[in-house]
């Protein structure tokens, strides 16, 4: 994370899924950006919160940045908060989700006016947002560069209940269980990556032991290529592949995104972040007491479509190799928008020039569309049967394009 501090007297919060060396930025990553903050106004400040802010505000933002630098002790983080309390978030529209090391008792807290961490505040954020479509089945991917030996039951009692929570009213229960996916790529899309096997050395899934097998075998039908060109014939069989362009980078972003629809046309969340699929990074499971047991520092956000209109006419869209979705209506025809209620020319009993609004144009109103840019092609490409995740410490002999081979992540 890197907060600026600018000579204008603003200040901007930058959050990334890469870390600060030189490899890390030749691979796929991450960017979210708040909007520039400028300072609070002193008039304005209450002396109090009259209650508790609201989820994918700039207040709880706010507090919740703030509670996550506090995290790291006065000693390395206290002159930070201090100066940045000083700043307005009121223009942030996401929701902070953050891991601390430690443990908390989230049965014996507020969970809407204190801060929680790791899959409980997963589980909090997600459980308060409306799904897009109460008739479509949704599909949610998990898409990370490390896998850790986490289990069948953590991932199923545990992260996929915390990672399926949504604002179930009015959704049929048919409707609710999402189909689940995780994009990881294999040896030969490591091999194919712009840095070849020396990306590899970021990218963990262990495939060696009895038990990681166990686990690789309950993720084996969930698993889906990142790049997906592998061969002509494996490339599924639709009109259009819509292509992120990120094939050759090697992944080291984490994302889960929640689309609302089998086709993936429209997106009901979308979650970046540092966090891998880990209980280090995410939290174990609660204890009979409610404990969660967190053991890495993480951060990331939280958008969906009813950030930007809270009248539900807002819709976010997969993009893909651009920064902006595509507005459709820009290039409709004369003929396109009389069908889609746009006023027509009438004339009236005495012969004057009028508009005559169909009924259509009444029941219409233009969408807000958020794009959120893509990093993987769709639609995605399972793995055939033999296929296996990448696994640093399995060696390769087959030479990347750049003519290395791999003997081991860790060997001499």
């Amino acid at each position: 994370m890197i907060i600026l501090f600018r000579h204008d007297g603003q200040a901007q919060v930058i959050i990334v899924t890469g870390n600060f060396i030189v490899r890390d930025w030749s691979m796929c990553q991450a960017v979210w950006r708040s909007t520039l903050l400028p300072l609070l106004d002193p008039s304005c400040q209450l002396p109090g919160d009259l209650e508790p802010p609201r989820i994918g505000s700039g207040a709880k933002f706010k507090k919740d940045l703030l509670a996550y630098l506090r995290a790291y002790g006065p000693r390395k983080t206290g002159s930070l908060t201090t100066e940045l309390d000083i700043y307005d978030f009121s223009s942030i529209r996401a929701a902070l989700i953050g891991s601390v090391p430690g443990k908390q008792i989230i049965r014996s807290i507020d969970q809407d006016s204190e801060t929680l961490w790791g899959w409980p505040a997963l589980k909090h954020v997600l459980s308060r947002i409306k799904p897009t479509s109460a008739d479509a089945k949704p599909h949610i991917v998990m898409q990370c560069s490390s896998v850790a030996s986490v289990g069948e039951k953590w991932m199923e009692d545990t992260f996929l209940r915390a990672l399926s929570s949504t604002d179930s009213t009015n959704i049929p229960e048919s409707r609710q269980k999402p189909k689940l996916s995780l994009v990881f790529p294999t040896a030969d899309e490591i091999r194919r990556s712009v840095d070849g096997y020396a990306s590899g050395g970021s990218i963990h899934m262990k495939t060696q032991h009895a038990a990681q097998l166990k686990q690789l075998t309950y993720l084996r039908p969930m698993l889906c290529h990142w790049a997906g060109d592998q061969s002509s014939d494996r490339v599924p069989k639709v009109p259009l592949i819509r292509q992120a362009l990120r094939r050759r980078a090697a992944p080291h972003i984490k994302t889960y995104i929640r689309f609302s629809d089998e086709e993936m046309t429209k997106i009901d969340w979308a979650v970046m972040t540092s966090a891998n699929l880990s209980k280090q990074a995410w939290g174990e499971a609660a204890t009979a007491g409610g404990g969660v047991r967190i053991c890495s520092y993480e951060i990331g956000v939280v958008v969906w479509p009813g950030l930007c209109d809270e009248g539900g006419h807002a819709e976010m869209v997969p993009v893909f190799g651009k920064d902006m979705p595509v507005d459709e209506d820009e290039d409709r025809t004369e003929e396109e928008e009389s069908e889609h209620g746009v006023d027509e020319e009438t004339t009236d009993e005495e012969g004057g020039k009028g508009l005559r609004e169909p009924k259509r144009k009444e029941q219409r109103r233009r969408k807000t569309k958020v794009g959120l840019r893509m990093p993987y092609d769709l639609p995605l490409v399972p793995y055939d049967p033999n296929e296996m995740p990448w696994c640093a410490s399995t060696p390769c002999v087959e030479p990347d394009w750049m003519g290395r081979s791999w003997s081991g992540f860790g060997s001499s």
